[in-house]
């Protein structure tokens, strides 16, 4: 009988070729490989792009301004959310600031963003780091508020000091929760430089997207939406691997 990562494994590869038989069978009734081309054209357009100089110093541009913007939200998201987490009265007065500004999407933050910074990393850096941070920090929050009051009175009882009790106590259990926020922050953070590099760079697949778009190369616009998915996917399993060494208790 096969283990249950061997299924896991299995059912992933069938469900992405389902996926690609059904685009492939679509792209054959639909006949039109200008508007809509098929896998096989896509790959091989790939391949083609990946050997370009530029397509590929899009994809670095936008990987380092979703590291930055990343990397800030992780620190400030997870270190606020642990405070606030902590501090009643301090949460009385974050938590309806959090909750006023965490509806409003990444791309509405674009036009203020260009007046503040102007065109290029930043206003992408900070469209990420919005992006990521409201996840992590509710998140983090979430995991420190719901944490077993037993454990808190054992280390209490055992004499250790409020310093301890977070090192030791609230973050250990608060952990599997910050992983949630933070794939979620990585995964809105992704999606909103791809927004800012449509309207506000020079560089980035979001800024190739919107010019093959302007030039009508479907085809390209496509590749650049897979890449933009591949190496989202990627980024993903890199985080639930960090996860796995980080919190292996965890199996959820």
């Amino acid at each position: 009988m096969l283990n249950f990562p061997i299924k896991r494994n299995f059912s992933y590869a069938a469900s992405i070729f389902g996926l690609l038989f059904v685009w492939q069978a679509a792209s054959m009734v639909y006949h039109n490989y200008e508007l809509f081309p098929s896998p096989v054209s896509v790959f091989l357009q790939l391949i083609q792009l990946f050997s370009y100089q530029n397509y590929i110093t899009d994809v670095i541009a936008s990987l380092k301004r979703v590291v930055a913007g990343f990397f800030l939200a992780g620190i400030m998201g997870v270190s606020l959310g642990i405070i606030t987490g902590i501090n009643r009265r301090l949460s009385y007065i974050v938590k309806p600031i959090i909750e006023l500004l965490r509806p409003i999407p990444p791309i509405a933050w674009i036009p203020i963003a260009i007046l503040l910074f102007g065109l290029g990393d930043l206003p992408a850096i900070f469209l990420v780091f919005l992006g990521a941070f409201f996840p992590i920090f509710s998140n983090t929050y979430l995991g420190v508020t719901h944490v077993d009051g037993r454990y808190i009175k054992a280390a209490y009882s055992l004499g250790a000091t409020m310093k301890e009790i977070v090192l030791h106590v609230l973050i250990p259990s608060s952990l599997p929760s910050i992983f949630i926020g933070l794939k979620v922050g990585l995964g809105v953070g992704w999606m909103a430089v791809i927004a800012a590099e449509m309207v506000g760079a020079q560089s980035g697949l979001g800024y190739s997207i919107q010019m093959n778009r302007l030039l009508l190369d479907i085809n390209k616009v496509v590749s650049g939406m897979v890449t933009i998915g591949v190496i989202g996917a990627l980024l993903n399993l890199l985080l639930d691997g960090a996860g796995r060494k980080l919190i292996p208790w965890n199996r959820t």
